[in-house]
């Protein structure tokens, strides 16, 4: 539709002479008995008829009337006359909108409305500010701005624009056309306020969003002595839950108070509302309880703000309350309920609401289904959810396009693609969030490619990605280890105008942690701090992932004040990843204290404490912190026993491996995995029973796997059983043949037992297959600075000095009994040479470093990335006596936490 042409509103002067038709009443009159229009047949009767109308004036029943005016002339197609009969006789008794759903019903244009105006103004019709009022909200209904802004100055030129239901016309003519802030300055230019006015540019203001405004202006209104009317004082504490200003709302309940306005329902109900919002349930309760008079709205506020906070089983009790009050639950009622338990991670209680629902006699609509698919999609209920849609499908539901969205994110957590694409396809209106939901479907399986052209696809549309679509994209590269595409995304969308945020960076150096490549986490994290971005719960957590990865003890210390001083450490996920961080990077007093300190403890709380305790050997602590996890009414989970087996593991203890073993599949239905038989092969083995443990890997259900293999590979290497060793390696070289360490062990076994023709073959065979010795290192931090000392490669710069303070050592350990375990070095050397190759041993090296750079009375750290050999062992035992010191060593496998001569390991690694 052509837009009208500007200046025609102007044209003729207020005060000119009527050309054509004469000036009307504003107020005209019509026949009482209006029975006989429906009998006219054509359309100069209902004229003759309006025309004996107008002279036989009766204000009596005028809407009724008006409205069969204008319908009968509509009936006959002729709006001209229709809208004549609105403009001049009618306006006054008929609202506008039903007058255009009318118009609009008989197939006419309602911008021909505006059209027959301007020609009736034109032609000298004195139109009073009702029907000035009603072209104004037309203009602002359809985006006539050019007529609405000379309306405007008609309206200034000619006095009107003191009259209020004007002002209130113009006010949401600005606000439809040229947007809230115009709206705004209007009103703030305007002389004179009344209690009209500010209650349209509040609610207006409401409309848009504006919640900080519509307090301002609320505060502004009370100073200026105006009283604004329910509706105001409802869209205020509605503002007031938004934007979760507790104070200013409970100075407008001090407002209802003194009015004498708690009788009113809808305030009250207000209040309920803006209470919960501000996570104050007692005053919610509180207004709930005072009112005399409840209606449906009053309970369903009640049990809304109940469910919304979680309090899930108050909101039932409430609930049965309500029924005893013979109030009858609603469609908002249930959905209420659905909701709250959905978004409190109660999905089984969810699908149990529906049930009830529907045997009430509800038929679940767009809200409930949102709720349940939401239920659905985190239980990974795919059959559910498939029934669900067809129920969608069959009662025309799918339309919605919160609905649609909410398919998509259920086939896409339920890892049906082609499903979620399809639903997508077929949805009429795509808000930007199926967008999203689906681009992270796609990020998250790999399908990079197709997560690509669906951001292409979504620009061409018209739709610019937010900054969920491209933290969808960098978490899925991310998560793949695809880290270089990850901060290309992320410089794409410092391209494209936005900002990466917390949640962007956090992405990454999650993703990075994930994958193990911790040190690219922690340099992430300073490009996150040279943006500026602040870090949040999540990335905190992520980053001491990463210290606890590579047992950056320093840098973890430091991010745990950096949680103290922001408040971070009350997260309990933050608590339990410091945990975790402290058992793995050697500070075990520290894990321990942090983990007593924890008020809600989780479940991966409790686990982390129970791993730390068998980390570092200590198995009757780890299981009776197992007993008091299960005192506190916590069920362990697979990751509880993997915990337990290996704290017998590290421990010795063979019965309790066992009796933990076996209680998995009795008295926890635990189904156990193939982590939990490798850890009992390694109990059995490890203990010496390796006729037990080859036994066990020959019945156990599952098919064995490189861990169980390995596991009694490194025990027949401890035990020297030749026999059972070649066995495990030739199943190893199979499932594994790229990878060193099993050739190393069984070169070891070799050697020891003098067949260094057979170490010979395993050099070829690795020679031939391609595969290389792994670096071995050792690592101890002095200061900020890491200290790496390698087996091959460029040495440490002060070698010389460490081989000197070494040679001191060992004389001083050999006076108190020390003798070089030569067994540990598997080559065919004589004595004195593998006395010496022992001294090269890379942990040695790093402890001697730190006894000589460590202040007196500081424990030594050292990082080896191999098992320790027994020579290093028991030197380091020899060590701490010598030199009086504590020396925490993490071998490939477990924590050394030697002292006084001891290791916390009692010789079972």
């Amino acid at each position: 539709m052509a837009k009208l042409a500007p200046s025609h509103l102007l044209q003729t002067p207020l005060s000119s002479k009527p050309t054509s038709l004469p000036r009307l009443s504003s107020t005209l009159t019509l026949l009482d008995d209006l029975g006989h229009l429906g009998e006219l047949k054509t359309l100069s009767s209902v004229k003759a008829v309006h025309a004996q109308m107008i002279k036989m004036s009766n204000n009596n029943k005028m809407d009724i009337k008006a409205k069969s005016l204008a319908t009968c002339y509509l009936e006959f197609g002729d709006s001209r006359s229709a809208a004549m009969a609105f403009f001049v006789g009618s306006a006054h008794y008929l609202p506008w909108s039903p007058f255009l759903e009318e118009f609009r019903r008989y197939g006419n244009d309602p911008e021909d409305v505006l059209k027959f105006f301007l020609e009736f103004h034109n032609r000298g019709v004195v139109f009073d500010s009702r029907v000035l009022g009603f072209v104004l909200k037309l203009c602002g209904n359809l985006k006539e701005l050019w007529l609405g802004l000379e309306m405007h100055a008609y309206l200034i030129k000619k006095g009107f624009d003191l009259d209020v239901y004007l002002n209130c016309a113009l006010i949401n003519f600005y606000g439809t056309c040229l947007g809230i802030e115009s709206s705004n300055q209007l009103f703030d230019e305007m002389h004179k306020k009344e209690d009209m006015l500010w209650d349209e540019v509040i609610k207006l203001n409401s409309k848009k969003g504006r919640w900080v405004k519509v307090l301002e202006l609320f505060s502004n209104m009370q100073l200026s002595f105006a009283k604004p009317n329910s509706a105001t004082i409802i869209n205020a504490l509605q503002a007031c839950g938004k934007v979760r200003a507790l104070n200013e709302g409970k100075q407008i309940h001090g407002y209802v108070l003194r009015w004498g306005l708690e009788s009113n329902l809808s305030i009250c109900n207000s209040l309920i509302s803006m209470y919960s919002r501000n996570d104050r349930l007692e005053l919610a309760k509180a207004v709930f309880d005072s009112m005399n008079d409840h209606n449906l709205s009053s309970w369903n506020s009640i049990i809304s703000s109940y469910t919304a906070l979680g309090c899930l089983n108050d909101a039932w009790i409430v609930y049965y309350e309500m029924e005893l009050s013979d109030v009858k639950p609603d469609i908002v009622t249930w959905n209420c309920l659905l909701s709250g338990h959905s978004l409190h991670g109660s999905y089984q209680e969810v699908l149990a609401i529906l049930k009830r629902m529907q045997d009430a006699g509800f038929k679940p609509n767009s809200s409930s289904i949102t709720s349940v698919l939401q239920a659905v999609s985190e239980l990974c209920l795919l059959k559910h959810g498939k029934e669900i849609h067809a129920f969608v499908i069959r009662n025309g539901l799918d339309y919605d396009v919160y609905v649609g969205t909410s398919l998509v994110d259920m086939y896409v957590k339920n890892n049906c693609l082609s499903f979620a694409q399809s639903v997508f396809d077929n949805m009429k209106n795509k808000n930007i969030f199926a967008w999203n939901c689906l681009i992270s479907g796609y990020s998250f399986e790999g399908l990079f490619e197709d997560a690509e052209q669906l951001l292409n696809s979504m620009s061409q549309e018209g739709i610019k990605p937010d900054l969920v679509t491209w933290n969808g994209l960098i978490l899925g590269y991310a998560m793949k280890g695809r880290h270089k595409e990850a901060i290309a995304a992320i410089h794409r969308m410092k391209s494209s105008g936005l900002t990466p945020n917390v949640v962007s960076w956090t992405a990454l150096i999650s993703g990075c942690s994930q994958n193990e490549n911790h040190a690219e986490s922690l340099k992430y994290f300073l490009q996150m701090q040279e943006d500026g971005i602040r870090a949040n719960f999540a990335t905190i957590s992520s980053l001491l992932k990463a210290c606890a990865g590579l047992s950056l003890l320093r840098k973890g210390e430091e991010i745990h004040c950096h949680s103290i001083r922001k408040g971070f450490i009350e997260d309990v996920f933050v608590a339990t990843a410091l945990v975790d961080m402290y058992s793995k990077a050697g500070n075990f007093r520290s894990a321990y204290e942090v983990f007593r300190m924890i008020k809600n403890r989780t479940l991966a709380s409790w686990n982390c404490m129970i791993m730390g305790f068998a980390t570092y050997g200590s198995a009757k602590e780890a299981i009776s912190l197992f007993n008091e996890m299960r005192g506190a009414g916590l069920q362990p989970d697979a990751i509880t026993f993997t915990a337990l087996l290996s704290g017998c593991k590290n421990s010795g203890l063979v019965d309790e491996g066992w009796k933990f073993f076996d209680s998995m599949s009795t008295d926890y239905n635990i189904a156990p995995t193939i982590e939990h038989f490798s850890c009992m092969v390694d109990i059995l083995a490890r203990a010496g029973y390796l006729d037990e443990a080859w036994d066990f890997i020959q019945t156990m259900p599952l098919k064995p796997d490189a861990s169980i293999w390995g596991a009694f590979l490194a025990s027949c290497l401890t035990h020297k059983n030749l026999e059972f060793a070649e066995t495990a390696a030739k199943n190893l070289f199979e499932l594994e043949p790229h990878n060193p360490a099993n050739y190393v062990l069984m070169m070891n076994l070799y050697s020891i037992s003098n067949r260094w023709v057979d170490v010979e073959r395993l050099k070829d065979l690795m020679r031939k297959v391609g595969v290389k010795h792994s670096p071995v290192w050792s690592w101890t931090q002095i200061d900020q600075k890491i200290h790496m000392f390698c087996a091959e490669g460029k040495p440490h710069p002060d070698l010389g000095e460490i081989y000197f303070e070494l040679y001191h050592l060992v004389s001083e350990m050999k006076k108190l009994g020390y003798e070089p375990d030569i067994s540990c070095v598997h080559q065919n050397i004589d004595a004195v040479e593998k006395k010496k190759m022992l001294l090269s041993h890379t942990e040695k090296l790093a402890i001697t470093y730190g006894l000589m750079k460590m202040k007196n009375g500081e424990p030594i750290r050292v990082v080896n990335n191999t098992r320790v050999c027994s020579d290093c062992h028991t030197a380091a035992k020899y060590i701490s006596v010598v030199r009086k010191c504590e020396i925490f060593l993490k071998d490939g496998t477990r924590f050394h936490h030697f002292r006084e001569g001891k290791c916390t390991c009692n010789d079972c690694w």
